[in-house]
C-alpha cells in the first residue's frame, strides 16, 4: 500500500489454512524426544538461512524484516554476511515462554541464542513496553528499540452488521456478551457461564464463544447442566475474515488474562468493533486501555472481579455505549492500524539506509 516491493521467504512445507496443522510435523513431535526436536529446529534455521541468502542474491533487497522465532539465526546471519539493515519484530520472549508453557529442554542455549538475535538487529519492534524492557535487560540498546503495538485493518470492518450471526443464533434484540480467540482452562469461561445462569431470564444476556477451546466440551456440558444451552453458543473455529461479522453481533467483549508482555490481537479487533471491553488490569493491557474510559478493567487475581465488571456493563447501557465508542476512537487517535505500523517501519528503514549509504561513502 505504501509503494514498496515485498519478497516473502518462509517455510517450504505445504501451506495450511489458518487454524490447521501439518500432519507430518505433528507426527514428528509425537515420535521424537523433545531435545531432538529442538536440535532439528535449530538445524532448520540454517536451512532457512540458505534460502534467505539465495533470495538476497536474486532480489538484492534494501532491508530485511524478520518476525522473530526461537532457534532461527537466519536473519542475523544474513546481516553478518551482507551488512543488510536488519529489522526484527518481537512478539514474546520465546525462550521464557516455551520454558514456562510448552516445555523447553535446551533452555540456556535457546535463551542465549535468542538474545544474540535481538542484539544483532539494527532495530527491534517489540509489541509492548513491557516486552521492550525484556530487550533492554538483555543488552539491547534503547536506540535499537521501537515499540509497535498490534493493530487492525480498517477495511476489514466496513459493511459488517452482525445481522446474519444474530439471526443464526437467535440473538435478535438480545444483549450479547462475546469472546473470540483460542481459550484455555485458565481463562475460566466456566465462571462466566455461572454468572449468566444467576441472572434472571428476562434480563439474561447471551454468550457467544468464537474460537477453538480445550475447555469447550466441559463448558458445553456445564451449560446443559445449568439449563443455559439457549444462552451459550459455541461457534468453534472461525476464519479470520469472518471475525468482524461475529464481533459486530456482540455488545460486550471479554479479554481473558494474558501473558504480561503480550499485545493481544483480539483487543484491537474489539476496539475497532466499538465493543465495551472487559479486560484484566495489568500493565501491558493498560498501555492500550484505560479503566472507565475505553474499557472496564478487573483484577485478574480476584476470581469474582471479572463478574463484577461484566455486571457493571450489563446494568448500564450508557456506560457500554460510551466505552465502546471511546475504544473505537482510540484505534485512530493512538494509531493502532497496520498501515500506520508499516509507515513507521518504512521511515526507520529509510533512515537506516541513509546511514548505511553515508558510511559507505565515507
Amino acid at each position: 500500500a505504501l509503494g514498496h516491493d515485498l519478497i516473502i521467504i518462509g517455510p517450504s512445507l505445504q501451506h495450511k489454512e489458518f487454524g490447521k496443522h501439518n500432519k507430518w510435523l505433528a507426527l514428528i513431535r509425537r515420535a521424537l524426544p523433545q531435545f531432538v526436536q529442538e536440535i532439528l529446529e535449530y538445524a532448520y534455521g540454517y536451512r532457512a538461512y540458505r534460502k534467505l541468502l539465495a533470495a538476497y542474491h536474486t532480489h538484492k533487497p534494501d532491508i530485511l524484516y524478520e518476525r522473530h522465532n526461537l532457534f532461527l539465526p537466519a536473519g542475523r546471519m544474513l546481516k553478518a554476511k551482507t551488512g543488510i539493515p536488519y529489522l526484527l519484530e518481537v512478539n514474546a520472549p520465546l525462550a521464557q515462554e516455551r520454558s514456562e508453557h510448552s516445555g523447553l529442554t535446551l533452555q540456556k542455549f535457546a535463551a542465549a541464542d535468542e538474545v544474540k538475535t535481538w542484539r544483532a538487529a539494527d532495530m527491534t519492534f517489540p509489541v509492548t513496553n513491557i516486552l521492550a524492557k525484556h530487550l533492554t535487560n538483555s543488552g539491547v540498546g534503547e536506540g535499537h528499540i521501537t515499540v509497535l503495538h498490534n493493530g487492525i485493518n480498517h477495511g476489514d470492518y466496513e459493511n459488517v452488521t452482525g445481522d446474519k450471526i444474530r439471526t443464526k443464533y437467535n440473538l435478535q434484540g438480545k444483549l450479547v456478551l462475546g469472546i473470540a480467540g483460542f481459550l484455555r482452562e485458565w481463562h475460566r469461561l466456566d465462571l462466566i457461564i455461572e454468572l449468566l445462569a444467576e441472572i434472571e431470564e428476562e434480563n439474561r444476556p447471551s454468550l457467544l464463544v468464537v474460537g477453538e477451546s480445550p475447555a469447550a466440551n466441559d463448558c458445553k456440558q456445564q451449560a446443559l447442566t445449568l439449563g443455559m444451552e439457549n444462552y451459550v453458543h459455541f461457534v468453534g473455529f472461525a476464519r479470520r475474515d469472518e471475525i468482524p461479522e461475529y464481533l459486530a453481533a456482540m455488545d460486550i467483549a471479554l479479554q481473558p488474562a494474558v501473558t504480561p508482555y503480550a499485545s493481544p490481537l483480539k483487543l484491537f479487533e474489539y476496539m475497532r468493533a466499538g465493543l465495551a471491553i472487559v479486560a484484566p488490569d495489568q500493565d501491558n493491557i493498560k498501555e492500550v486501555l484505560e479503566n472507565g474510559k475505553n474499557a472496564v478493567l478487573f483484577d485478574a487475581k480476584d476470581p469474582a472481579a471479572v463478574g463484577k465488571a461484566i455486571l457493571k456493563l450489563l446494568n448500564n447501557q450508557s456506560l457500554r455505549e460510551n466505552i465502546g465508542a471511546a475504544a473505537r476512537q482510540s484505534i485512530d487517535t493512538e494509531g493502532h492500524i497496520w498501515l500506520e505500523n508499516a509507515r513507521r517501519i518504512s521511515e526507520i528503514a529509510a533512515t537506516l539506509l541513509a546511514e548505511k549509504q553515508k558510511t559507505n561513502e565515507e
